[in-house]
């Protein structure tokens, strides 16, 4: 069992109304969310966070958030988050390929300089203590504007909430986000770890 128990999703019905973008994000309301509604003013709150970051303003594309999303979360350690983030960055449109090989992204000619400027960044943002140095600053400006850098940043920093809340939480970890891990993290020892239901 996590931490603190999800909640049923018609605990909260303006919660509830809210969390239908994760219908369209993972195919389903995730257990984290679940967790914040004992808590309502969070769940809200942290919904209204993500639909704001995770919106697409241009070139910051929604496949590319996620895959931000999965290096933080790879940087972190946190399973449950690599899981939805690889499932909604197939949800959003990344490429095959770029799925296939996620985790060779500094070399793999299925990503660009500048997505790779953008994921490098991601994995120096995550780090503790902080990596994020003048030279990542050059390479971001070299493809990216400050406002596209600013998108980037939310994503990251809102998976570093997401990547504390689940790990402390051990929160269960649904079937569609195991069945995309398992494709394309398997092969590299991606597994449920804490998040299977019997973390505490």
């Amino acid at each position: 069992m996590p931490l603190v128990r999800p909640l049923d999703p018609d605990h909260s019905p303006e919660t509830k109304k809210l969390a239908e973008f994760f219908n369209e994000t993972l195919g389903f309301c995730p257990n984290s969310i679940l967790t914040m509604q004992h808590r309502p003013a969070i769940s809200k709150a942290f919904i209204n966070l993500n639909m704001a970051v995770m919106a697409n303003e241009g070139r910051v594309t929604s496949a590319l958030k996620r895959m931000i999303a999965w290096v933080s979360s790879n940087a972190t350690g946190c399973r449950y988050c690599q899981a939805h983030a690889i499932r909604a960055a197939e949800r959003y449109g990344a490429e095959q390929e770029q799925l296939d090989n996620i985790w060779e992204y500094r070399t793999h000619p299925a990503f660009s300089e500048a997505e790779r400027a953008a994921l490098d960044f991601s994995l120096q943002a995550s780090q503790v203590p902080n990596a994020v140095d003048a030279e990542i600053k050059e390479r971001l400006y070299q493809y990216w504007d400050e406002g596209e850098i600013v998108e980037m940043l939310g994503v990251i920093s809102l998976f570093g909430y997401l990547n504390r809340w689940n790990d402390s939480q051990g929160t269960d970890i649904e079937e569609g986000a195991v069945e995309s891990a398992n494709q394309y993290l398997g092969k590299h020892g991606w597994e449920k770890g804490k998040h299977d239901g019997s973390a505490y």
